[in-house]
């Protein structure tokens, strides 16, 4: 009996013990539980609405780029995107081969499908085409039933309706790279565009606009199940630029089939009117995507389609320039008017002969003719007067040898040489006879078509400072501010009765029978043009070669022609437009740029383009004096600049 008492405690001890530890336990459960469900209540309540509902970032449509009259030269289009469920088909494989009767599907399109749709759940939507056209959308909805799984949806894609003409001022838009990422959320957006080049990458933070938001809700597994709410983006601002979109289409198709660019401005307030180069390429095929072979076919085009030849083509300026020696050395009094040299086709130097373009020589020459005959020999004794130093300081005055700061990437500067810089680059020192190449604006010399349109509109401004611009104001959504401020006129200092001459020999050039443009003139009278042009050889000709007789341009290889260059100005009583133009190989400037540069003055001032965007500045009057007589000498025996 002892011993079935003592068992019976021992086991009434382990029962209370036992009970007691599951009281401890289901205490502390309930304790738990107390305190997540009522203590931590909200906090919990709120992860599982985060786990519920999801907060996706939506595009704002981007702003729109405008020419000076409004008309969209970057707009938005709507996209039509081919999308592809893989948990609504049978057979991926299956699917995508039925879409090939309808459109075709490359190896390398179908391969990148197939391993998107690995990488996604089975209910995300894959892109399998976008930019669709419509008659492919409309065969796609005939044949739905046939295709599970596929299905169109409807975005914006960037859209540049004028192709080639702008595109290298407005560049493109294309997808974020990786070194490209930033705080901005918008960046993470599948399939989102930035601006990689021209306005659409110097304007791309105003043209971007702001992200709206949408609030989804979801299942455990992330599927969609409604929209609980949406707000949308604020578009981007819209760009409106000083360019004319029927003259840009004029220069553009003017200059179609050559390698070359024309530029064209206000001179009044430096607005640039048309900014071409040629050939271009389509903006368009940027957005979409480019394949391997149209990429290729780009880089390796030798006529360089990617570069904007209007502020990164570097040209010597050839006799462009001469206006530029003779405004230097008549500042400093080395010359006069009246100062005169004779010119027999040569000049020697040393045991060095420098030639004129014109075999037999131009006779007696004062400035006035020299410029309006281009005279090398004139230019040749002038620069040796006058020293590369002051021609240095006076290109610079006028606008050349350094970048102008146009609203632009990838603005060259040029080169405006000195002793200074040829010790520091090539290690040797200056010699007269680099001195005397330079005075017809040849040898290391180096400007931009954008540098000589602005030199020609300081020249028929009156010698006031104007820059070039592209970008007069970005207008907000709702706003009509400004945000370009045109600046003060300031005067380069020239003395006005030295602009009156060498205006008047620019005028002598287009509309003298003497002058090495005649043929190119403006006839009607009101409308007429000065200006000047310019040869540029490309390779050193021999003294054999000379003595044999220099090939003329057409019977040479192409890139073995010389440059052809003009710049001028209209009308020439009341300069309003300055223009430049090069021709890469295009031979002489009086016969292949001269004629694009006077279509174009007469296209300008036909269609009276007025100044909607900034003020002009109070230039001086700019019209030419008929008080200098012509004492010039024979009529050349070939026109050349």
């Amino acid at each position: 009996m002892h011993r079935d008492s003592d068992r019976h405690k021992l086991f009434n001890r382990r029962t209370a013990m036992l009970a007691g530890g599951q009281l401890m336990l289901l205490g502390a459960l309930t304790g738990r539980l107390y305190y997540l469900q009522v203590v931590e209540s909200d906090k919990y309540a709120t992860l599982a609405d985060e786990n519920r509902i999801n907060f996706r970032l939506l595009p704002p449509p981007r702003g729109r780029i405008t020419d000076r009259n409004g008309l969209p030269i970057a707009d938005n289009q709507q996209n039509y995107r081919l999308l592809l469920i893989s948990e609504n088909t049978l057979s991926v494989e299956g699917t995508l081969r039925a879409l090939e009767r309808i459109i075709p599907l490359g190896e390398s399109e179908k391969r990148r499908i197939i391993r998107d749709v690995k990488r996604n759940k089975s209910f995300v939507p894959v892109t399998v085409r976008e930019n669709l056209e419509w008659p492919e959308v409309s065969q796609i909805e005939v044949n739905t039933p046939d295709l599970p799984g596929v299905l169109i949806d409807v975005g914006e894609s960037r859209d540049y309706p004028y192709g080639e003409e702008f595109a290298h001022v407005l560049g493109y838009v294309a997808a974020v790279s990786h070194d490209e990422t930033t705080d901005d959320p918008l960046l993470d957006l599948p399939g989102f565009r930035i601006g990689k080049a021209g306005i659409e990458k110097v304007h791309d933070l105003a043209l971007r606009g702001s992200g709206g938001n949408s609030q989804v809700e979801v299942n455990a597994f992330g599927r969609v199940i409604r929209e609980l709410s949406r707000q949308e983006g604020l578009p981007g601002a819209e760009v409106q630029l000083t360019l004319d979109a029927g003259l840009q289409h004029f220069a553009a198709t003017r200059i179609a089939g050559e390698s070359a660019t024309v530029v064209v401005m206000d001179v009044r307030n430096g607005e640039v009117l048309a900014l071409t180069s040629s050939p271009s390429f389509d903006p368009n095929l940027f957005n979409q995507g480019l394949s391997t072979a149209e990429w290729n076919d780009l880089v390796n085009n030798p006529r360089s389609p990617l570069i904007n030849k209007s502020i990164q083509g570097q040209y010597a300026p050839g006799s462009t320039f001469k206006m530029v020696v003779a405004l230097a050395a008549l500042e400093r009094g080395v010359i006069t008017p009246d100062t005169q040299f004779f010119c027999n086709g040569k000049m020697t130097l040393g045991d060095a002969e420098f030639h004129c373009w014109k075999k037999s020589g131009h006779g007696i020459m004062d400035c006035l003719n020299a410029i309006t005959q281009s005279c090398d020999v004139y230019f040749y004794q002038v620069a040796l007067r006058i020293g590369i130093e002051r021609i240095a300081a006076m290109a610079k005055r006028m606008g050349l040898g350094e970048p102008l700061g146009i609203d632009l990437p990838g603005e060259r500067g040029g080169l405006i040489p000195t002793p200074e810089w040829k010790k520091s680059a090539i290690g040797s020192s200056w010699q007269k006879g680099e001195t005397v190449i330079l005075g017809i604006g040849q040898g290391y010399i180096l400007t931009t078509p954008l540098q000589l349109a602005t030199m020609t509109a300081r020249l028929a401004n009156g010698g006031v400072v104007v820059k070039p611009h592209l970008t007069p104001q970005v207008v907000e959504p709702g706003s009509v501010e400004a945000q370009f401020t045109p600046q003060p006129a300031e005067s380069i200092g020239l003395s006005p009765a030295h602009l009156t001459l060498v205006r008047k020999a620019m005028s002598q050039v287009v509309n003298d029978p003497y002058g090495t443009a005649f043929r190119a003139r403006i006839i009607k009278e009101d409308e007429a043009m000065g200006g000047k042009t310019g040869t540029v050889q490309v390779r050193r000709i021999s003294k054999a070669e000379r003595e044999q007789g220099v090939r003329k341009n057409e019977d040479m290889e192409w890139e073995e022609r010389d440059h052809a260059l003009f710049v001028g100005y209209a009308p020439v009583d009341n300069p309003r437009f300055s223009v430049a133009v090069v021709v890469e190989h295009g031979g002489s400037g009086s016969s292949a740029a001269a004629p694009i540069a006077r279509d174009v003055l007469q296209e300008v001032q036909r269609l009276d383009i007025t100044m909607p965007t900034s003020s002009a500045i109070g230039a001086s009057d700019a019209s030419s004096e008929n008080a200098l007589d012509d004492n010039g000498g024979r009529p050349p025996g070939r026109n050349h600049g």
